[in-house]
């Protein structure tokens, strides 16, 4: 399959998605259930991308400097700290294990 072919599959089935979301009646989209569902699916698939980006490297799973960088930023943020002081915590323990270990 060419580069071509499959960018134009692509880009078909994404507009199929949102033309079907244009779709679905407005009564199902008001219902309680779907309301939570809503608010609550960008923390989950950010989550997932977290999880995804943190512990694999390529088509392996990894536990590495990252995982102290996720790790020092929960407990941040679990001390309510401010978010940029939590990026930089992160990255300072990640390039701290990084010098120290040469792990990850």
């Amino acid at each position: 399959m060419s580069t071509w072919v499959a960018v134009l599959a692509a880009g078909a089935v994404a507009y199929a998605l949102k033309l079907a979301g244009h779709l679905v009646p407005a009564r199902l989209l008001e219902h309680p259930r779907a309301r939570r569902v809503g608010a609550l699916l960008p923390a989950a698939l950010l989550a997932a991308l977290v999880v995804v980006q943190t512990a694999s490297d390529g088509d392996r799973l990894v536990l590495d400097a990252r995982a102290v960088g996720l790790g020092v930023a929960a407990l941040a943020l679990a001390l309510r700290a401010p978010f940029l002081i939590v990026i930089v915590l992160a990255a300072a323990a990640a390039a701290g294990v990084r010098a120290l270990t040469g792990w990850g």
